[in-house]
């Protein structure tokens, strides 16, 4: 990995203001945003390096406040629960358990018979990159795949405690354009053009279900994935990008390359399956916004923002430092679960940021946090494992420094 290790200034820890929801965007699509950001310097040492995996836990969490737990279960889901909680995650994981384990696999195979048999006769559509879909399916086959996939993933949300779910749009008839696009003269009676991607912050793998619910998107996913059983083909029918990131082959795309394809597609085609990317590109504790990558920008066409929030009282369905079968399970054991949604106009670029990714993709990232109520922080996926090797009392900094993305 070739990203230098940080560290973040312990006196920025203490007392994180909580962002103002209104900020100014200039002619040129560029957002002014005084609010101070979360950020990390570099260690002057190894020995500095180590010395962060000897901190106390508040230390640590006012250093990575952006994947800090801070319901009940603590850090690792390890922490000491009151008398009430204990007894309460007693009778759930007897009763309610059971049950929801039951009821998502049950959807689940049958979700797979679903789209087993709407693809039984059908060749999958494939392309240089080995890339393999049912996604550039038409008819009604197609239709059948996209609303039973909407309707069952909801059936999920469901079965999971997330009874409702409160959804605010914020779309106007002409759609949000930067104050550059409008100053340049774009004219605003014509059909507005269809965004090629769906941006969102990461807090879940709860996430995916809302969407797949809500736009039924393709997602970007390990190669592996589609030779998963049951998932595999699901995720074939989603459209799902593969990608393999240890690939050497000349031919070999990349991310970047493969994504930007889809979302051009997804742009100039309206039957074409609309791409869903996390440019955040791993999970937070809901409260912060990473710095954005800018594979989902490089297409230069406008984008959907939509802001994602998880209310809790005792358990936080954010998937930030926790294992993922204990996070399953004490999810599985809540009564009931909260999701907030705020579904921004879409967004398109201004000339300026059409030629400049990353100033598109910083400008997006500030309306998504102004809007929704999020602290910008610029530490990201090193500082991640860091945090998540000081947790579990592992010392073998290099090792974790050196992983690869997932």
């Amino acid at each position: 990995m070739e990203t230098e290790l940080r560290d973040l200034d312990p006196t920025q820890g203490q007392g994180l203001p909580k962002p103002q929801p209104s900020e100014s965007i200039h002619d040129n699509g560029s957002t002014k945003d005084d609010r101070p950001l979360l950020k990390p310097e570099s260690l002057s040492s190894s020995s500095s390096s180590s010395s962060t995996l000897l901190m106390s836990q508040e230390s640590l969490d006012k250093k990575f406040a952006a994947f800090a737990r801070h319901d009940v279960y603590g850090p690792l889901g390890c922490g000491e629960l009151p008398l009430e909680e204990k007894i309460l995650l007693a009778i759930a994981s007897v009763i309610l358990v059971p049950i929801r384990v039951v009821l998502a696999t049950s959807l689940l195979l049958f979700y797979y018979l679903i789209c087993r048999i709407c693809t039984l006769f059908s060749a999958p559509n494939r392309d240089d990159s080995e890339q393999e879909d049912y996604a550039h399916m038409g008819g009604w086959k197609r239709a059948v795949i996209v609303q039973c996939g909407k309707f069952l993933s909801r059936a999920v949300l469901l079965i999971f405690g997330f009874y409702w779910i409160k959804e605010t749009f914020q779309i106007s008839d002409s759609d949000f354009k930067s104050s550059a696009a409008q100053n340049e003269g774009e004219d605003e009676s014509e059909e507005p053009e269809r965004p090629g991607v769906i941006i969102s912050n990461h807090i879940s793998y709860i996430d995916i279900l809302y969407h797949m619910s809500s736009f039924f998107p393709s997602f970007v996913a390990k190669r592996s994935v589609g030779k998963l059983p049951l998932v595999g083909l699901i995720s074939k029918c989603l459209g799902c990008v593969y990608v393999q990131r240890e690939s050497k082959s000349s031919d070999f795309k990349g991310v970047s390359g493969a994504v930007t394809e889809r979302v051009e597609e997804a742009h100039q085609d309206k039957s074409a399956p609309i791409m869903m990317l996390f440019p955040e590109g791993t999970t937070t504790n809901g409260d912060f916004l990473l710095p954005f990558k800018t594979g989902a920008f490089l297409a230069k066409a406008p984008v959907l923002p939509v802001i994602l929030r998880y209310p809790f009282r005792r358990f936080s369905p954010a998937w930030d430092s926790m294992s993922g079968a204990r996070h399953v399970f004490f999810l599985l054991c809540q009564f009931v679960n909260h999701l907030e949604v705020i579904r921004l106009p879409i967004y398109y670029p201004s000339q300026q940021e059409k030629d400049d990714p990353k100033l598109y993709a910083d400008n997006v990232r500030r309306l998504m946090a102004s809007e929704g109520n999020l602290t910008l922080s610029d530490i990201g996926l090193p500082e991640k494992r860091i945090y998540l090797a000081a947790l579990n009392g592992n010392n073998s900094l290099p090792n974790v420094l050196h992983q690869k993305d997932d």
